[in-house]
């Protein structure tokens, strides 16, 4: 069963993310930018322990972006979430999906750090986990820009486990300039 949500304009099936059956005019102007990790750090200014984002794996400039985090076991953050038990904090979640977003921001603006430009995360609506992401799980993240005004973007956007949902949310990036 296919629908679409006004609230997001996403089409959904089975509660799985429609990024991935966009319109065929969108998908004409989808550019195949893979995006590798070194080459994020033009985008983004964040270095390890907190870069989020191993790899931007499809790019529609001023629509949509999907990209993915490799989870594993020896990220600081498991060291004290949760002991036995590790789980990537939500948190960790919302700000990897924001960096992805941030990616989308400076492409469709056509700006990047460089030029004195950097998005910063502005706020988080309606922020769902649906299921723990665990160290030797790969966190696939959508993000798709739902409006677009001056100095702040918003976005919907979802990050998924296997095919099963995780973690929804519609965040807000804002440019800050230098």
């Amino acid at each position: 069963m296919t629908y679409s949500s006004a609230s997001n304009g996403l089409k959904t099936e089975t509660g799985k993310c429609s990024i991935d059956s966009l319109e065929p005019e969108v998908n004409e102007k989808i550019m195949s930018q893979i995006k590798y990790v070194d080459e994020l750090f033009d985008y983004l200014p964040h270095r390890y322990p907190f870069l989020l984002l191993d790899r931007v794996t499809e790019l529609v400039v001023g629509e949509s972006v999907k990209g993915y985090k490799n989870v594993t076991i020896n990220e600081q953050m498991f060291t004290g979430h949760f002991p036995g038990q590790p789980i990537l904090p939500g948190v960790l979640i919302l700000e990897a999906m924001a960096q992805l977003s941030g990616v989308l921001a400076f492409e469709t603006k056509g700006t990047r750090p460089a030029d004195g430009v950097n998005y910063l995360f502005g706020g988080v609506d309606k922020a769902r986990f649906r299921r723990p992401v665990v160290p030797g799980d790969r966190l696939d993240m959508h993000s798709k820009i739902i409006a677009d005004r001056r100095i702040v973007i918003k976005f919907y956007c979802e990050a998924y486990v296997d095919d099963e949902l995780a973690c929804s949310a519609t965040l807000m990036v804002v440019e800050q300039r230098s």
